[in-house]
């Protein structure tokens, strides 16, 4: 049941069901900006078409692409998302290219989306063009120190409110920007990417070191278009990645897999519930990113991957799909055991904690997240979020620093959670709503949209 502020989920005695998810929301980001920077036609079939993703798109038309869209597969739209529109789109983008980009006549709206004014932001840096980027109240709250400091590095000129920490984001872009060799201080690949991005346009080679290596679409796509980036895997495990600039972007045809991380509900839905099974329809299995599929395994869960398409796993990279692998998932009822996450594994699956922690609940044992902190910048504090979800559902959460020990094993006990405007507490507490013993209230749904157009009915559609 779904009210204009609140949603109520109620138990379900069996879960059942074969669902196609949303295209993969980073990737689909990415793709809207190198067909930007391309000169020429591209087609992106599969996006995803969140408010997220549609905020890039938005972007992208005001700096001078012409941008169109058509419905692509069926999603029923929901409140806070966009009426008549699913969940996927194909994208037909015409653009003049780099040098053929113009300073925009308005603010760029990034909407609640970090990774647009992130990615956008490195973009810019190295063009002749002045923009200012902002969003809604929670993007206002994302720090945008991380990127400015690189980025000013290079020569572009960059401000923002609060002593340079919070957006707006001006940026005064400059060419050529000076290549430079940077060290990322966060695990963070919006960072990584802006800085890829901005060293496209730098004078000389731009490499970025990260301790704890980030999810890779935008080297992937990079190459795919024609870009050469080089990896090297440095002594203690962190990556280094290079690009020498002046090289063009080259405009191609991209399909965009399924969303792994909106897969990770499902995956946890079907782990949790005591008679569940779902098939998940060609979902991306990026190395960098397939991180919540391997822990649920270590912790039990049953989960088979199989070729998309015919195709084998190993060769799922096919031309069209810019290097990103996919796979169908089926997963069933199991019975998961507590495990320890430390730094690397909360950065490998940074977007999947809140939903990994109601396993936990669910989990024999106790488990325990270290290395956190990063979750408190997200569209919300997601540390303090998701910790209150679960303590009003009567599970025993301990909280040190930015650290977590989740007391797993007892049943969930229906409860008023609030969403706190963040599209993953959003999905996560409706998600415990399945398995709860008594219906549980979400305060705020309409945020599930965000990235997942179509979640509260496919949520009552697997009831069986």
């Amino acid at each position: 049941m779904i009210g204009a502020d609140v949603a109520t989920v109620r138990p379900a005695a069996r879960l059942r069901g074969e669902l196609r998810l949303p295209g993969d929301k980073s990737i689909s980001h990415r793709a809207l900006i190198f067909a930007t920077l391309a000169a020429g036609e591209s087609r992106i079939s599969g996006a995803g078409d969140g408010a997220d993703v549609r905020s890039t798109a938005g972007i992208m038309r005001a700096l001078g692409a012409r941008v169109e869209h058509e419905g692509e597969g069926e999603g029923a739209a929901e409140r806070g998302g966009a009426p008549g529109r699913g969940r996927n789109v194909a994208y037909r983008i015409d653009s003049p290219g780099a040098d053929g980009l113009h300073s925009p006549d308005a603010v760029l709206d990034c909407g609640n989306s970090g990774t647009s004014l992130r990615l956008t932001a490195g973009m810019l840096a190295g063009l002749p063009l002045t923009a200012v980027l902002d969003g809604d109240d929670s993007l206002r709250r994302r720090p945008v120190a991380r990127i400015i400091e690189p980025l000013r590095r290079m020569g572009a000129e960059l401000h923002a409110r609060d002593n340079d920490s919070l957006p707006p984001l001006t940026v005064v872009g400059h060419t050529p920007l000076q290549a430079a060799d940077i060290t990322t201080q966060v695990p963070s690949a919006q960072v990584k990417s802006a800085i890829l991005l901005a060293g496209l346009r730098a004078d000389g080679r731009t490499t970025v070191r990260e301790g704890v290596a980030t999810r890779d679409h935008t080297e992937r796509m990079l190459r795919a278009r024609g870009v050469r980036v080089d990896r090297v895997v440095e002594p203690g495990g962190g990556v280094a990645w290079s690009v020498e600039g002046g090289r063009a972007v080259q405009a191609i045809d991209q399909r965009v897999p399924g969303d792994v991380s909106a897969a990770a509900f499902w995956l946890v839905a079907g782990s949790i519930h005591p008679d569940a099974e779902f098939t998940l329809r060609e979902v991306g299995v990026n190395p960098t990113r397939r991180a919540i599929i391997d822990l649920l395994r270590t912790m039990g869960a049953d989960i088979d991957e199989r070729p998309a398409d015919g195709a084998p796993p190993a060769l799922a990279d096919r031309d069209g799909d810019a290097g990103e692998p996919m796979a169908d998932l089926v997963v069933r009822s199991a019975d998961l055991r507590a495990i320890d996450l430390g730094p690397d594994d909360v950065a490998a699956a940074i977007d999947e904690i809140p939903v990994l922690c109601l396993a936990a609940a669910r989990a024999r044992g106790t488990t325990t997240i270290r290395g956190a902190g990063e979750l408190r910048h997200k569209e919300s504090d997601r540390i303090a979020g998701i910790v209150a979800g679960l303590v009003a559902m009567g599970v025993r959460v301990e909280v040190d620093g930015d650290d977590l020990r989740i007391h797993g094993g007892t049943a969930l006990r229906g409860a008023a959670t609030d969403s706190l405007d963040d599209h993953r507490l959003a999905m996560t507490f409706a998600i415990a709503g399945l398995v709860a013993t008594d219906p549980m209230t979400i305060e705020r749904p309409g945020s599930a949209a965000v990235s997942y157009p179509g979640f509260l009915g496919d949520l009552e559609g697997v009831r069986a």
